[in-house]
């Protein structure tokens, strides 16, 4: 079999670390969404897996893998007044100035990838301008041939439809392409677009959950240029 000639990340939970990232925005941003009522913004936590208190996310939190409009959905019973439209367009406004808290370094292992002749691109289930803004304020963006989010015209994850228009934008075949991602989500993408699926653990899932889905589980992404280099050989997920 061949190596692999390209490889699709996950943004969140991948890229980036999830917690350290997105931990104390979501707080903010159900705070700002209950008006600064506290009973309230727990129960809007409740409703998308995150602990209001404890500023954590559920191991189920749909903050983690599904799209904002999936998460507006959850919100907007618990919202009268609020329309689904705005609090997407909440989302997008806030979320794109987070800074992000890279996995690892970006720059260096993204270069060390490039050099390898690996193709790469980004497929996320965020809205495509906070996920360009967040790839450039990282210094990355150019490293990446595409970058589809949600709302690029394709069925979220885990559907493949990204990861598919990715291959067949870059002439690859499925199996000629990794994808790296934090959750179940990811994985089931990956086995549906016929492509190996490496799972790393910066994001909320677990080990345990992520292994039965995933080729392997590394760390993080630091780990890529090594398990690459012990696995050179692109495996069919089981």
């Amino acid at each position: 079999m061949k190596a692999y000639k390209a490889i699709l990340f996950d943004k969140d939970g991948t890229l980036f670390d999830y917690h350290k990232t997105w931990a104390n925005w979501s707080r903010r941003f159900l705070l700002e969404m209950s008006g600064g009522d506290n009973a309230l913004a727990r129960r809007l936590g409740h409703a998308v897996g995150f602990e209001l208190d404890f500023v954590a996310f559920r191991e189920d939190s749909i903050l983690v893998s599904h799209t904002p409009h999936e998460i507006a959905e959850q919100l907007l019973p618990l919202l009268p007044g609020a329309t689904l439209s705005g609090i997407v367009t909440s989302m997008s406004v806030m979320t794109a100035e987070v800074p992000q808290a890279e996995a690892t370094p970006l720059e260096p292992l993204l270069a060390e990838l490039a050099a390898r002749g690996i193709t790469m691109g980004v497929v996320t289930n965020d809205l495509e301008n906070p996920t360009r803004r967040h790839l450039e304020e990282a210094g990355v963006a150019s490293a990446f041939q595409m970058v589809l989010a949600c709302d690029s015209g394709y069925a979220p994850k885990p559907a493949p439809d990204m990861l598919l228009a990715f291959a067949e934008t870059g002439g690859f075949a499925p199996e000629d392409v990794l994808m790296i991602g934090d959750s179940g989500h990811d994985m089931r993408a990956a086995k549906a677009a016929g492509m190996d699926g490496l799972a790393v653990l910066t994001g909320v899932s677990l080990r345990t959950q992520l292994e039965p889905l995933a080729v392997d589980v590394i760390p993080s992404i630091a780990a890529l240029p090594a398990w690459l280099d012990r696995r050179p050989q692109a495996a069919t997920a089981a």
